[in-house]
């Protein structure tokens, strides 16, 4: 695969509204996804993002939704965001050329107040054209086209690519970018979705949460203090980075990892958050041959620094903080519904009958798969309001009026 200059950046240097060289914060993230396949909508997500307000500044905020898409369900759909109108025309004619377009047409969208200087937003429905793909499979086109789109066409970038799914993101918080894209009205197996207080990179449309490619979506807490070293590895592989954010690489890193090279979670969640070099005295032979293999070959890709993400793809959800868990993450689950978030609060406030929750260990991977029914680990306790009851004692108010006041 060929690399491409990057693209100019004076589109993010436009949305940097307040001029910001580095803020220090936190961001919020939330996951659920629905193992029996059920659909829900969009209120739920935007009610516990909107619960963790502070962990935001309103320079940006998104959503990922996976199983909406079911009329256009075999084809991939591209999200994308246009500078202008001339930038859309552009990117028309470059998309019509290289795919078969089945459908396209605005992304709903609506006017909020204190939204500013929003871009056009469309999505197109399409598959790949055989006489263009070069022997490429389907997937590896896809890859190679958005990589070409985003770093040569001015002005335009496809910002979700995948099949049955889409991200919606924005400069806004959460409630305001929920508005926007109408999130309310899609419903979907599994949701995740980001409140962001920008770090080393500005806030701006592109550079909001989630970062996608394929079905892969991305939602990160922390700083990656290896994204160096973790560029150059995946740009050896065909991959570019140009959204000007440390998260980027963990979406692609994902694609090289599962898709294309076949690891599955466990394995791979071992190479973002391996464990230190001391703790292998106390692994089995096997396990620690095994670990060292992984470390061997795939060290350029360890993730450094302090993180929490949520990394989605069709059928799949993946929880996973930094070994020494400098960023916070909880689970819980309640029936086929496996819930992940920076804040208990949150999953307490949209799903009050929670069964169960727990605090996963550093590197410790929660995983929720379409058609496996979640298993909470031993560690996993009672909600507070499960346990009084288990107790035959009445609880006065509704957990989520405990702790949305909280």
């Amino acid at each position: 695969m060929a690399l491409y200059p990057m693209q100019n950046t004076s589109w993010a240097a436009q949305e940097n509204r307040y001029g910001d060289d580095k803020v220090f914060d936190a961001c919020g993230l939330f996951g659920f996804i629905d193992t029996s396949g059920q659909l829900h909508d969009g209120g739920p997500i935007v009610t516990a993002l909107t619960n963790m307000k502070e962990r935001g500044n309103g320079l940006g905020a998104g959503y990922a939704a996976y199983g909406l898409y079911d009329e256009f369900a075999d084809h991939y759909c591209f999200h994308v965001m246009c500078r202008d109108a001339a930038s859309r025309v552009e990117l028309d004619d470059y998309l019509r050329r290289h795919f078969a377009v089945v459908h396209d047409e605005p992304i709903p969208s609506r006017q909020v107040k204190g939204i500013l200087d929003e871009p056009l937003v469309w999505r197109y429905f399409l598959f790949p054209q055989s006489s263009h793909m070069a022997g490429r499979s389907e997937e590896d086109y896809i890859v190679h086209e958005v990589m070409r789109i985003n770093s040569t066409l001015q002005g335009s970038f496809v910002f979700s690519s995948g099949k049955n799914m889409g991200i919606f993101k924005g400069v806004g918080h959460p409630e305001q970018i929920a508005e926007f894209y109408q999130i309310e009205d899609y419903k979907a197996y599994m949701w995740t979705a980001h409140t962001r207080f920008p770090t080393n990179t500005p806030g701006w449309w592109g550079g909001a949460h989630p970062f996608g490619l394929l079905d892969w979506s991305v939602v990160h807490n922390g700083e990656i203090s290896s994204y160096g070293i973790n560029r150059r590895h995946l740009e050896m592989h065909g991959y570019l980075c140009t959204m000007q954010t440390d998260t980027e690489v963990i979406a692609y890193a994902a694609d090289l990892l599962m898709r294309r090279h076949k690891l599955p979670p466990e394995v791979a969640s071992l190479v973002f958050a391996s464990p230190l070099w001391n703790e292998f005295e106390e692994m089995t032979p096997k396990k620690q041959q095994m670990m060292r293999a992984i470390r061997q070959t795939y060290g350029s890709l360890l993730l450094n620094g302090p993180f929490t993400v949520i990394i989605a793809r069709d059928g799949e959800m993946i929880g996973l903080g930094d070994r020494i868990r400098l960023r916070p993450l909880a689970a819980g689950v309640k029936g086929d519904v496996l819930y992940v978030s920076s804040e208990l609060s949150a999953i307490h406030l949209v799903e009050p009958d929670i069964e169960v929750t727990w605090t996963p260990l550093g590197g410790e991977a929660v995983i929720g798969r379409l058609g496996e029914a979640p298993i909470a680990p031993a560690k996993a306790r009672p909600s507070i309001k499960q346990a009084l009851a288990q107790m035959g004692l009445d609880v006065p108010v509704t957990m989520a009026e405990e702790v949305g006041h909280a």
